[in-house]
């Protein structure tokens, strides 16, 4: 029943004294009024202070964004410009990341079904590290090589066989994953083999990922054990060890920062005598905390020994996170960010699905009304970059602030862009 923990606003935020927050020092009802709703509104000293944070621990060379958890063109540049490399694993990504003038050498391409057309347009563009997810893969990176492309510099993904205590759905490295050679099997040992016969690929290094969402580093450690001496024996000069540090989204949850999971990683693959450059893929260690989702109220709908629905203008369109992985959100009025929340609510969207709801069991104070701006924080990771035209349901409008101004990155979708690809 307690105000909103701070904590888990971005790290710009202030309430005024009569509780009205700004975040970058844009008051967030003001912003709402001119932008309309609903609305992400992303901190972009919070971007930039955690990109700084992963550079300062893995090295320009190693810290590297993953574009998936949100991507557009002032994110790509604002990554690229505070040293890091991008993630791509679509080429969709790789479109949207070169667009941006972010140069190829600094993308990593990603992905367990990379299209020919996609390794081909790589490989033209130049990009700087190819993570290479299986052995059909290296077919077409040879065909692609034989046809006269540059042979690109390539990372094994491994697949250490572990579980993570994550969702099912965000497991990755379990030996039943679609993702990457098992180690368990020999398949990797295989793989590092071919590739480094192979005239058509330079192998620079192995990649490792575990999970998404995982707040213990004891996890991480536990997968670098288990790849430790293969990775000694390979003698690679480059270890990737992905990203899934997960990161706070309810009261009383904690999670390792950057640097302090980084630390602890580069320190166990020293301790376990592994001597190559250690680079990671932070994605919503970087984006999520950085951010709020602005909606309006339409409805309030009490049901007397029941609960309370807050209907809003948005749903899960927006963010699918609650009905894809039952993930948990704060609630909070931006006119009272300070006040003490003392009435459950179920927050719900606008979408024709009992299942759309955005927050199960969320808080607020007792005279939330129609109209109402009301806000999620943490919503910078995989809320626009996951969101849909469900319902033909326009996309909504993406701001960064700073410094007292904002500006808009990703403008409100229309109902006539929704007409663009329908040919009739």
């Amino acid at each position: 029943m307690q105000p909103l923990p701070f904590g888990l606003l971005p790290d710009t935020s202030v309430a005024a004294p009569d509780g009205r927050l700004s975040i970058g020092g844009v008051d967030l009802l003001d912003l709402a009024g001119e932008f309309g709703t609903p609305l992400f509104v992303y901190d972009e000293e919070h971007l930039r202070a955690r990109c700084r944070e992963a550079v300062a621990t893995f090295g320009p060379d190693g810290a590297c964004y993953a574009t998936k958890a949100f991507l557009c063109r002032a994110m790509a540049r604002l990554a690229h410009e505070e040293g890091m490399r991008l993630d791509v694993a679509t080429g969709g990504e790789l479109h949207v990341a070169l667009a941006a003038g972010v140069p190829a050498a600094r993308l990593v391409l990603h992905g367990n079904n990379k299209s020919v057309a996609e390794l081909r347009r790589a490989l033209e563009a130049g990009v700087g590290r190819i993570v290479v997810d299986s052995d059909d893969e290296l077919d077409r990176i040879e065909a692609l090589v034989a046809e006269g492309l540059p042979a690109p510099a390539v990372l094994i993904r491994v697949n250490p066989g572990i579980e993570v205590h994550t969702h099912e759905h965000v497991r990755t490295g379990n030996l039943d994953s679609k993702f990457g050679f098992p180690l368990p099997t020999g398949q990797a040992e295989d793989a590092v083999a071919r590739a480094g016969r192979s005239a058509a690929v330079d192998l620079v290094g192995l990649h490792l990922h575990i999970g998404s969402q995982v707040f213990s580093v004891a996890n991480f450690l536990d997968g670098l054990a288990a790849v430790a001496p293969f990775v000694v024996a390979a003698d690679l000069p480059e270890l990737v060890v992905g990203g899934g540090l997960g990161v706070a989204y309810l009261a009383g949850e904690e999670a390792p920062s950057i640097g302090e999971w980084g630390t602890a990683v580069i320190a166990a693959c020293r301790d376990a005598g592994i001597t190559a450059s250690v680079g990671a893929e932070p994605g919503r260690a970087v984006v999520a905390g950085a951010a709020v989702t602005l909606y309006t109220v339409g409805t309030v709908k009490f049901i007397p020994g029941v609960r309370t629905y807050v209907a809003v203008d948005g749903g899960m369109s927006d963010n699918p996170r609650p009905v894809l992985y039952g993930s948990g959100y704060e609630t909070f009025l931006p006119r009272a960010a300070t006040s003490r929340r003392e009435m459950p609510i179920r927050l719900v969207g606008k979408h024709c699905e009992s299942g759309d709801l955005l927050v199960r069991e969320g808080l607020v104070p007792a005279d939330v009304a129609v109209g109402d701006v009301i806000a999620t924080p943490v919503t910078g990771a995989y809320g626009h970059s996951m969101g849909s035209n469900y319902n033909k349901v326009p996309r909504p409008a993406v701001v960064f602030v700073r410094d007292g101004g904002a500006r808009l990155v990703v403008r409100r979708e229309t109902d006539d862009d929704l007409l663009l690809t329908d040919v009739g």
